[in-house]
């Protein structure tokens, strides 16, 4: 990488000032899922371990520039102490005065979690002017010796405390979650290893038009699955039923199969589904070749499906897999998600998982120790499958 990372710095009796992602579920106080945390700790426990010390700061939830309790970052610094040997205290606010003077008096080997950078509006840059928001960057990075970055999740976003703070921090480095997302969506999709198959799923066509477009000039094969499927289905004639269309994007749908085919890329889409006469896990079902009647949705891939997808992996080198293959959170409708990650984890290939509710999949399956790789970035790793620069590791390859 042409930047600095988290081992480049000298951090023995500094303060870094670390942007992590602890945008974590909780519920009645408690985080439901600490994955995001626990991700961190490697780039934590190096600072501290090196004779530095600690300000971390983190969004949480969409309070909408407010200080709204209800997405206190308290849980999440609980969880963090938990799972250190070191002392950790949250701040009582993002910035200011008393802040400042808790900052100041961190010694090595100590934590200060300021509170949620969203309860400020400077913070996403909305409802504020620029130079408002230059403000409110100096002020976070005058908290810090150094800068690290290791939220990818949030990498995508010019905010206050991913792009703005890398003005006026000297030394501004990746860390080890950051250097290991980039190594592996960079490097993999920069010169993948063939055959390269890309599973695209989710219910929308127009939030992976992109994505699909360019991995098809670097695909031996792309395979459709959940409901944007359908929308390509429409595109064809074939006849859908009552499942999930976009109607304003059947039209593009056909022009991408007419340029998968131009380039000879297989673009894969269900030969059978898992059809059901309502939205619900209580539903009638069948197994449904070719046309789905009125009355009747598809809600996952059928048998013969996941035995084509599961072949086309098996032969894989490279596998990117960006949503679900149906309405898998519904137990009727979740064998073909299940069984393609299976299949991604018995494969000989670099596997990696980017998207949300793939990664939700994955781990529900019980295979993720088995991927190659499991992004923490949602929105971030769409945006870098799509090929886009991300303003958070432009800002540190700027300095």
């Amino acid at each position: 990488m042409n930047k600095l990372t988290i081992k480049d710095l000298d951090v023995q009796g500094k303060r870094v000032l670390m942007r992590v992602d602890f945008n974590v579920p909780v519920k009645d106080g408690v985080v439901g899922d600490d994955t995001r945390i626990v991700a961190a700790l490697p780039s934590i426990k190096y600072v501290l371990e090196n004779g530095g010390s600690l300000v971390l700061m983190s969004h949480c939830g969409r309070p909408k520039g407010e200080k709204n309790m209800e997405y206190t970052l308290k849980p999440a610094a609980d969880r963090l102490a938990e799972l250190v040997d070191a002392k950790v205290t949250l701040a009582p606010d993002v910035i200011g005065p008393e802040v400042k003077a808790m900052v100041e008096e961190l010694k090595a080997g100590e934590i200060l979690v300021l509170e949620n950078v969203r309860f400020y509006k400077e913070e996403e840059g909305k409802g504020c002017t620029a130079e408002e928001q230059d403000a409110f960057a100096k002020e976070l990075a005058s908290f810090g010796d150094v800068y690290v970055s290791d939220a990818f999740g949030t990498a995508h976003r010019a905010h206050a405390s991913m792009v703005g703070v890398t003005k006026y921090i000297d030394q501004c480095a990746a860390g080890f979650l950051l250097e290991k997302e980039i190594e592996y969506l960079g490097k993999t999709l920069e010169a993948p290893e063939k055959p390269f198959v890309a599973i695209i799923g989710g219910a929308k066509i127009s939030g992976k038009i992109d994505v699909v477009t360019n991995l098809m000039d670097k695909c031996d094969a792309i395979l459709i699955g959940g409901g944007m499927a359908y929308t390509f289905y429409k595109a064809q004639g074939i006849a859908i039923g009552g499942s999930l269309v976009e109607e304003d994007k059947v039209e593009l749908a056909g022009e991408i199969l007419k340029q998968a085919e131009a380039k000879g890329v297989k673009l894969l889409l269900p030969v059978d589904n898992i059809v059901a006469d309502a939205f619900s896990a209580e539903a009638n079902t069948k197994v449904q070749e070719g046309d789905i009647e009125d009355g009747w949705m598809a809600l996952d891939i059928g048998p013969k499906t996941i035995a084509l997808y599961c072949n086309e992996v098996a032969g894989a080198k490279t596998v990117v897999w960006n949503g679900p293959m149906g309405c898998f959170e519904m137990a009727p409708f979740a064998k073909g998600t299940f069984s393609v990650c299976e299949a991604v984890a018995k494969s000989d290939s670099i596997s990696i998982i980017g998207g949300g509710d793939s990664v939700a999949a994955v781990n529900k399956s019980g295979v993720a120790d088995q991927m190659s790789h499991v992004s923490t970035g949602g929105g971030a790793s769409l945006e870098f499958m799509e090929g886009k620069q991300l303003p958070g590791i432009v800002a540190l390859t700027e300095k």
